[in-house]
């Protein structure tokens, strides 16, 4: 039987500019709006937190809640 990624999340370990697939899918969840984002247009996550953001807004958000203002 042929398996498909589709409707599935993919795990993923968060790289400088990349990112390596470590289970096949083919979204990720929001970790601050639980938004589903297409492999193909994420664009922001925290290498640190390995947490995967729909918006640069979003990662703001969630470095604010890690470190708090400055």
């Amino acid at each position: 039987m042929l398996m498909s990624n589709r409707d599935r999340i993919a795990r993923l370990h968060y790289m400088p500019y990349s990112f390596r697939v470590l289970q096949a899918g083919d979204h990720v969840l929001c970790a601050v709006t639980g938004q589903r984002i297409a492999l193909e247009d994420l664009r922001y996550w925290s290498i640190a937190r390995q947490e995967p953001y729909a918006s640069a807004d979003a990662s703001v958000q969630a470095e604010l809640r890690a470190h708090g203002p400055r």
